[in-house]
């Protein structure tokens, strides 16, 4: 049995296509579809070592609360394997709150198939993929942050290795693996990350972290 990547989509054309397409480009591990948790649930035994998973929500709302429980639910009963949504809105409240769900990244349907096999591949090895248009809307809506100096003591050396982690889009468990620390305290870590930048969600984290990097690195420049 190989490796292999699950495509769950309750329209049966649209998840046959988009898996005829990933098989097209011999992306070097297998895909099969299924229409629901329920599906996959009945033939997991037979299919060998799942890698990732991705998730159509199509032009579904994300304020929707049965969509909302069904991403829930599935990045729960596969965790640590990761979830990834295709989505034909990137907007970045909509990117932002399927962040927050757990999801280890949103693929706009605008993207051809390359990107999208790019963005699988990056989930596979514990990264995130989000749309650069959504990061760009988001610099914009941080742009003020920038210019708020944040002193050296703002964080511990452990927060600081926990900030940078989640700058790469790095996972809990892989964080807490390379720092030799319970997952539990880097949740831990990370709301107080959150509470002193004043973020909501890891991808602000994440966001405002590269500010402040970039903002330093253009003050050391001109010094």
């Amino acid at each position: 049995m190989n490796d292999y990547v699950a495509i769950f989509d309750k329209r049966n054309l649209d998840r046959e296509c988009l898996a005829n397409s990933l098989d097209s480009h011999q992306i070097g591990i297998s895909i099969f579809t299924f229409s629901g948790l329920a599906s996959w649930q009945q033939r997991k035994g037979s299919l060998g070592t799942l890698r990732a998973a991705l998730l159509n929500i199509g032009s579904n709302d994300i304020t929707d609360p049965g969509l909302r429980d069904e991403i829930t639910q599935l990045v729960t009963t596969l965790e640590p394997v990761p979830v990834v949504v295709l989505s034909d809105n990137h907007a970045i409240e909509h990117v932002l709150q399927v962040i927050d769900l757990g999801v280890h990244g949103l693929i706009p349907s605008t993207v051809d198939i390359d990107v999208c096999i790019e963005a699988i591949g990056l989930a596979i090895a514990g990264g995130q993929f989000v749309p650069a248009s959504s990061v760009l809307a988001m610099r914009g809506l941080l742009g003020s942050y920038a210019s708020r100096k944040i002193c050296g003591s703002a964080f511990t050396v452990r927060q600081a290795a926990v900030a940078e982690a989640l700058r790469r889009g790095k996972a809990n468990k892989m964080i807490a693996r390379e720092l030799n620390l319970c997952e539990s305290t880097v949740k831990v870590h990370i709301r107080n990350i959150m509470k002193k930048l004043g973020a909501t969600n890891r991808t602000e984290v994440a966001c405002k972290v590269g500010e402040i990097l970039t903002d330093e690195t253009l003050q050391n420049s001109r010094a």
